[in-house]
């Protein structure tokens, strides 16, 4: 009798790995019929009006705020909305989707790496254990399997302008936990999307080759779909989903379906007809596990509590 309402927020944060992860490949083939800054602009316009309609139709007003709260918001949003699209939209054309999304998994353990740094924290041994792994699996994909070659080029364009992107997010995600509680999920979001959006259609307005009107105009149906898809799957129904799963299963639980968001996207690249080499399914295997390490031992801590079993 109670399996739906288990089984329920497991869907939900199913659907929203799936969501997030055919962001990286759609976006991917997008790139090469319009602009970054032109994808990002339309992407997030789109999904601001659905925002927007989902408050209007839950009678949610404006958010009342002060005007340092405001200030705050909206360099948050130019931080996690803004920056982080920007970076991740310029690197994917020099890069593999899969390896975008696999650089971005990372970002839950670097948040948390982070966030412990600041509070004088030292890392335990599981997350230097998983890190290490995790880096080593990233690694392997980022460079196919030749690690001289990152020692000698470094990173590629690609895949550095994700890395950086990544960071951008991290910071984001420890900053908006500070301020989060001033407003409602979807408010906050409204704020902070609102603000990435007009930071970077400012920044897209001073470079004469971007038109972002005359882009979208040359756009086929199949592509407007695909538009239509990473806004509003990518950025509204993934992030609602999201909210509902941490609220049902709670934060660490819910970390793990992250670590699936780099094999949905490579499982969405195949079926788009990319090929992934031997190496590259090793690393994403190898990061998956490593990054999944915190969880198993906070699972086996955990029962082995609640079965009064020695620590």
């Amino acid at each position: 009798m109670n399996l739906p309402a288990r089984a329920t927020p497991v869907l939900m944060l199913l659907i929203c790995v799936i969501c997030w992860g055919s962001v990286f490949p759609i976006s991917k083939v997008l790139l090469q019929s319009v602009s970054g800054l032109s994808l990002l602009m339309w992407r997030f316009l789109i999904a601001l009006v659905c925002v927007c309609l989902y408050l209007l139709v839950q009678r949610k007003p404006w958010p009342a705020l002060s005007g340092s709260q405001y200030l705050v918001l909206a360099a948050l949003g130019v931080l996690g909305v803004g920056s982080f699209n920007l970076a991740l939209y310029e690197g994917l054309p020099y890069t593999e989707a899969t390896n975008g999304a696999l650089i971005m998994a990372l970002s839950p353990l670097v948040t948390s790496i982070a966030a412990g740094a600041l509070a004088r924290r030292w890392l335990s041994v599981q997350q230097w254990i998983s890190l290490t792994i995790g880096l080593i699996g990233v690694t392997l994909v980022i460079t196919n399997g030749d690690v001289m070659s990152l020692l000698q080029h470094g990173l590629n364009r690609g895949d550095l302008l994700i890395s950086i992107g990544m960071l951008c997010w991290a910071a984001f995600t420890i900053a908006s936990q500070r301020v989060s509680h001033w407003l409602p999920p979807m408010s906050f979001t409204l704020v902070t999307m609102t603000a990435g959006w007009l930071a970077v259609s400012v920044y897209g307005l001073l470079f004469k080759e971007i038109h972002p009107w005359q882009e979208i105009q040359l756009l086929n149906p199949i592509e407007w779909l695909q538009l239509l898809h990473i806004s509003l799957f990518g950025s509204v129904l993934a992030y609602l989903f999201w909210i509902q799963g941490v609220k049902a299963i709670g934060a660490a639980n819910a970390s793990l379906y992250f670590n699936l968001v780099p094999v949905s996207a490579a499982l969405i690249a195949l079926a788009m007809g990319v090929q992934l080499s031997l190496i590259q399914t090793l690393g994403i295997t190898i990061t998956i596990v490593g990054l999944s390490l915190p969880w198993l031992a906070r699972s086996l801590w955990a029962r082995r509590h609640q079965d009064g079993l020695p620590q």
